[in-house]
């Protein structure tokens, strides 16, 4: 299976996703043509190769003319949803505009319908959201996992003043996402903004398999170039090696449980980590019906326990002056009663020396019995 991995050492950002999606093949062709396609005129796609610390990496711009005003995210979201661009793209652009309008919106106070976003930076991250999104689409992977996100240190200049970073929407945006350790490492000022982070939430599973074979590697770089770091996004292309492992073999008889409960059981046990479960109609002893169920599961999984059986105790029935059935008496936890089971044996000898069907018999032994223990607790 060919996959993608996010390598956000450096952080991640829209232009960076763009850079590093051109950087392993996606045909530039196809970015210069995205504004026409989302009918954003009068925008232009400047295509650069780049060296970050001596890292060869794509770099996109998107020169924006003067707009005259900026967008509300709800008016984004119908953009989109209007766009000419695959229902797989579309869904994550539209969750993306709706994670970066709630996370906005948590920050100011306002629903996110009514998060503005400001005139060129409205356009931007239209193109960076719909371009990432229908680019990977391109790329024609299975999934797409990611790495540890660096957010960077130090702070960051915002329509209000000055903010540390991560900025208040990223961290947001940031939550449930592993992100590098400490202090961010030598990364200086922003290194995520508020469209990387919704790009991971949106096209990320998670942190990648554990056995992957590496095929291929591109640079996407960011606008700024320090001298002691590369600042740009790794994107990893990879095929999902076989991975090989221990299971364990887990096996028991199911008595007394009606066939309609096989399959939530089944459900139940995949649900809790099994890797495969089967079930098949056995006979149990004194001829009744059950089940096997079978499960195969990781080894992890296996556990010893202790068993802990109910008291238990028998009585004996006498349905006439010679015959008798014997029935066990089981109490249950926490002053939960009893419960009766006439031995099946004694029930089928009653049943022929009677002439009466042994359904018959058992309930008349199940009814005198409840009788009895009762009464020996007045």
């Amino acid at each position: 299976m060919r996959i993608a991995i996010l390598d956000p050492a450096a952080g991640i950002s829209g232009d960076m996703t763009l850079g590093a999606l051109l950087s392993v093949g996606v045909p530039a062709s196809w970015l210069e043509e995205l504004p026409r396609r989302l009918a954003l005129a009068g925008v232009e796609v400047t295509i650069r190769e780049v060296r970050r610390c001596g890292v060869r990496c794509s770099q996109v711009e998107f020169v924006i003319p003067e707009q005259p005003q900026g967008r509300h995210v709800g008016e984004l979201v119908r953009l989109v949803e209007g766009a000419p661009v695959s229902d797989w793209v579309k869904e994550r652009a539209v969750r993306a505009f709706r994670l970066i309008g709630a996370a906005e919106g948590r920050v100011h106070g306002v629903p996110l319908e009514q998060v503005h976003l400001h005139e060129v930076g409205a356009v931007d991250a239209v193109l960076d959201i719909v371009g990432a999104i229908e680019g990977f689409e391109r790329l024609g992977v299975e999934s797409i996992y990611h790495l540890p996100i660096a957010v960077g240190n130090g702070w960051v200049a915002a329509a209000h003043g000055r903010l540390p970073v991560p900025a208040p929407a990223t961290a947001i945006l940031l939550e449930g996402l592993e992100v590098a350790g400490g202090s961010g490492g030598p990364i200086e000022g922003e290194a995520t903004t508020p469209t990387g982070a919704a790009l991971v939430r949106v096209l990320s599973a998670g942190a990648p398999p554990a056995r992957w074979r590496l095929l291929q590697s591109g640079w996407g770089a960011g606008q700024r170039d320090p001298q002691h770091y590369p600042n740009a996004l790794r994107l990893l292309l990879a095929e999902q090696a076989a991975e090989a492992g221990r299971v364990v073999l887990l096996a028991t008889d199911v008595d007394d449980m009606s066939p309609e409960y096989v399959e939530p059981m089944r459900q139940a046990l995949v649900s809790a980590g099994a890797l495969d479960v089967q079930t098949w109609p056995v006979q149990m002893k004194k001829g009744r019906s059950g089940f096997r169920v079978e499960v195969m599961a990781p080894e992890e999984r296996r556990w010893v326990a202790e068993r802990t059986t109910l008291p238990r105790r028998q009585v004996t029935i006498q349905l006439s002056p010679d015959v008798a059935v014997r029935v066990k008496v089981l109490e249950q936890p926490d002053a939960g009663g009893v419960r009766v089971k006439p031995e099946y044996d004694d029930v089928l000898a009653a049943a022929r020396a009677l002439g009466r069907p042994p359904l018959e018999i058992a309930r008349a032994a199940e009814r005198d019995a409840e009788a009895l223990v009762a009464k020996s607790k007045e």
